[in-house]
């Protein structure tokens, strides 16, 4: 347990709410659609307000649109060619609280020459917690109907643990916005909590008792929980594979934290060094591994191929590079560059092409999104905290208040 106390929990961060901070940075604007968003009359103001502010944030980081800032109100029922826009589209829509507990959505999304309608499309959720995730997945359908890249990395759940006493913590469920929020698992300690599969249908996490560490896989919607692997020390799941067939492990049986490769029913060893090997990725078509080592004196990031023993050192820069995330042959790591720096780079599996996603202040914990469009981390402020987005097609970046306190680990 030295070893979790004094490494891994290093990473934690006490984190508070912030009014919302963007950054932005933008693409050519002939290359996207000029777009603005009018609310239905009638609707509650305070589900308008809320439902606006998630419609503009969801196509600003798109990158594929142009917003409209001013909000506006109309007839939803009104002819399109009463509505009365400068953007190339108007997306109208209304948004209710059914009787059942649940909400719906409806948009219309209005342009052309005369102005006509281009798209209708309902949508339904049965809890009014979950809202957000209407507007998410309608923003989706218009980016669709226009045919630009896919965005669907915004209809998928953030997935985080995060302290609330001395060895307490919850696994909790959150959009990308963090507007909704819903803890899964509570009482004890239960860290590292992981996506194990594409559909977020399953998560691995480790549970701690009686100085026993238990991984565990456990189905979010039937609450199926399954035993993988038991162990003293350390012991947390950093990667699945992308078929699901293969764990990355940090465990230290004999008090030395070192990397494995679990496959199968069997767990084996990877790395040998005398010091400290955590936070492994998959890398390179899952042949190789990106990692996190203090084999030169500070934390640095390393890669390793799996059935090799060379090692090669990715960050050539920074003094303290302790956290990463990978997506092919892709790796983003978070390095620190004074003594309130830390900023967020991505680079190729060999470390030869590396850019700053991040300038200033502290950002950490990068993660990729499912197709590696996007980039997620936490961003430590002067006026707070927040969860911080850059979408590397687009170079287009954002951010959104927090709301959550010491968080202990985050997966998208």
């Amino acid at each position: 347990m030295r070893y979790l106390v004094t490494f891994l929990f290093a990473s934690i961060f006490l984190f508070a709410s912030e009014p919302d901070a963007v950054l932005k940075v933008e693409k050519s604007v002939d290359q996207r659609s000029s777009i603005s968003i009018v609310s239905a009359t009638g609707i509650n103001p305070q589900y308008s307000k809320e439902a606006t502010r998630l419609f503009l944030a969801d196509f600003r980081l798109s990158g594929n649109f142009v917003v409209d800032q001013n909000s506006s109100t109309a007839a939803f029922s009104t002819l399109p060619i009463n509505i009365q826009s400068k953007s190339k589209y108007t997306l109208l829509y209304n948004f209710a609280q059914t009787v059942s507990g649940g909400a719906s959505l409806d948009i219309r999304l209005i342009g052309g020459s005369p102005k006509q309608e281009l798209l209708r499309r309902n949508f339904k959720i049965s809890k009014l917690e979950k809202a957000p995730f209407l507007i998410h997945k309608a923003v989706s359908e218009v980016n669709r109907y226009k045919k630009y890249p896919p965005i669907d990395w915004i209809n998928r759940y953030v997935l985080l643990s995060r302290y609330v006493g001395p060895k307490k913590t919850e696994i909790m469920l959150a959009d990308y916005t963090f507007t909704y929020k819903k803890v899964i698992i509570k009482g004890g300690l239960n860290l590292f909590p992981i996506w194990a599969d594409g559909s977020q249908k399953e998560i691995y996490y480790s549970s701690y008792g009686k100085d026993i560490l238990t991984l565990y896989k456990l189905n979010i919607y039937t609450g199926a929980k399954q035993q993988i692997i038991t162990t003293q020390g350390i012991l947390a799941c950093s990667d699945v594979s992308r078929d699901g067939s293969k764990l990355l492990l940090t465990m230290a049986p004999e008090s030395q934290p070192d990397i494995y490769l679990y496959s199968g029913g069997n767990a084996k060893r990877i790395t040998t060094f005398s010091g400290i090997d955590v936070s492994a990725k998959f890398v390179d078509g899952d042949q190789a591994i990106a990692f996190v080592s203090n084999r030169l004196g500070s934390p640095n990031i390393f890669k390793k191929s799996i059935y090799a023993n060379s090692v090669q050192k990715i960050v050539n820069h920074g003094t303290n590079n302790s956290s990463c995330d990978t997506f092919e042959n892709n790796i983003v790591y978070s390095s620190k560059e004074g003594p309130k720096s830390y900023n967020i780079y991505i680079t190729d599996s060999s470390g030869s092409d590396t850019r700053p996603l991040t300038s200033g202040g502290v950002n950490q914990f990068p993660r990729f999104s499912r197709d590696g469009s996007v980039v997620m981390y936490i961003k430590r402020g002067s006026g707070g905290n927040s969860i911080g987005y850059s979408n590397l097609a687009a170079n287009r970046s954002e951010s959104f208040k927090l709301g959550i306190s010491r968080v202990q680990s985050i997966d998208w």
